[in-house]
C-alpha cells in the first residue's frame, strides 16, 4: 500500500470535530468559573479521563487524545470521546494594524472546565485502560485523573 492510500485511510478514520452549522460565526472568550455541573459523572463506559483545572481544549488535541487510546487498545473496548469543540476562536493575521474588526475564526475549541469527562472507555481491563487513558492524558493541555466506574 502506498504512502498515500494510507494517508487517506487515515484521513477517513477521523472524526470531523467542526460543528456543521452556528447561529452565529463568532464568540466572545467568556471566563471559566466554578466546577463542571454537566458532565461529571461516568456515562457510558467503566474507565474515564476527568479533567482537573478549566481549559480551552482545540479539537486538534481531543482527536490526538482519541487517537492515542484507539492505538492502544488495539481493536477490544469501545471509547466514547464527551466533549466538542463548539467555540470559535478568532485570530487575526500577523501583523495587522489594530482596528478594522474582529478577525475570522481559525480553530474551534471546547471550554472545559474541573470535573468534566473528557473520555470514557470500556470493555477492556483496567490496566489496558489505565495506560491508555494516560497516554491521552499527556496529549491534553491540562492536569487531568483516572476514574474507574464504582459498581
Amino acid at each position: 500500500m502506498s504512502s498515500f492510500a494510507v494517508e487517506i485511510e487515515l484521513r477517513k478514520r477521523t472524526i470531523d470535530y467542526n460543528p456543521k452549522r452556528t447561529r452565529f460565526r463568532k464568540q466572545h472568550r467568556g471566563r471559566m468559573k466554578g466546577k463542571s455541573c454537566r458532565g461529571n459523572r461516568i456515562c457510558f463506559g467503566r474507565y474515564s479521563l476527568q479533567a482537573l483545572e478549566p481549559a480551552w481544549i482545540t479539537a486538534r488535541q481531543i482527536e490526538a487524545g482519541r487517537r492515542a487510546i484507539t492505538r492502544y487498545a488495539r481493536r477490544g473496548g469501545k471509547i466514547w470521546v464527551r466533549i466538542f469543540p463548539d467555540k470559535p476562536v478568532t485570530l487575526r493575521p500577523t501583523e495587522t494594524r489594530m482596528g478594522s474588526g474582529k478577525g475570522s475564526p481559525k480553530y474551534w475549541v471546547s471550554v472545559v472546565k474541573p470535573s468534566r469527562i473528557l473520555y470514557e472507555m470500556g470493555g477492556v481491563s483496567e490496566t489496558v485502560a489505565r495506560a491508555a487513558i494516560s497516554i491521552a492524558a499527556s496529549k491534553m493541555p491540562i492536569r487531568s485523573q483516572f476514574i474507574r466506574l464504582e459498581i
